[in-house]
């Protein structure tokens, strides 16, 4: 991992999420040395809280963090209503690894080892793109990667992975219309065999458990394509 020239990057806030303490100081340094104003936490839950202050303008995620999975946390972020860029940076590099990197809403993905000047690049590209929009979760809800749970206020349910992932597609994409494929990719492993059925008794579970909270949020059948969450 070399960085061989700046990029141009207008002093953008990037938050590295890298549980690897020399890994994670090797890419603060060289981002911040390429121009951007790079921040490190070792952990979902710490992102979070780091998330409670401010939104950065991109997010690096490594998959293989000690308490989540780094595509359950990009999920929460969307959940959450952050559109902020998500540039995931793993060892998997398999094509079923790359995909569910895509469908839990990551935009590019980086496998190790890597040079510090494409990162650098990547995210330039993806932040030249991004058009920042209005931070706010859908109905009060937050949704928890590491405990897999769904709170408003202080009431807290917990949820299966696949109930999470579902919840969090959804609330990803609030007053949007989720077709069910892309629910099916983003809460099960590509190439998984989800019959219709299946992915509508998840949807009666989620129904159930948001009555539970209590909470002005709703799952509403848009037929012919899929679900909307409002």
């Amino acid at each position: 991992m070399t960085m061989r020239a700046a990029v141009s990057s207008d002093e953008h806030r990037i938050v590295i999420v890298e549980d690897d303490p020399g890994l994670q100081s090797v890419l603060v340094r060289g981002l911040n040395a390429s121009g951007f104003e790079a921040l490190g936490v070792t952990s979902g839950a710490e992102l979070l809280i780091e998330l409670e202050s401010s939104v950065p303008d991109a997010f690096v995620i490594d998959i293989g963090l000690p308490d989540t999975d780094g595509r359950d946390l990009c999920q929460a972020i969307r959940a959450r209503g952050i559109d902020s860029p998500v540039l995931f940076l793993t060892a998997k590099d398999l094509l079923v690894d790359r995909l569910g990197g895509f469908a839990a809403g990551g935009d590019d993905y980086v496998t190790k080892p890597f040079e510090l000047e494409e990162v650098a690049a990547r995210l330039v590209a993806l932040l030249r793109r991004h058009r920042r929009e209005p931070v706010g979760g859908p109905g009060g809800l937050t949704l928890d990667p590491a405990s897999h749970t769904v709170s408003s206020g202080e009431e807290r349910l917990s949820l299966t992975p696949t109930e999470f992932r579902v919840l969090a597609a959804l609330a990803g994409r609030t007053g949007e219309a989720v077709r069910r494929r892309d629910l099916v990719r983003s809460g099960w492993p590509h190439s998984a065999i989800v019959h219709d059925n299946t992915l509508d008794a998840y949807i009666v579970r989620l129904r159930r458990k948001l009555k539970q909270l209590e909470c002005s949020a709703q799952i509403t059948t848009v037929h012919g394509v899929g679900y909307r969450f409002e």
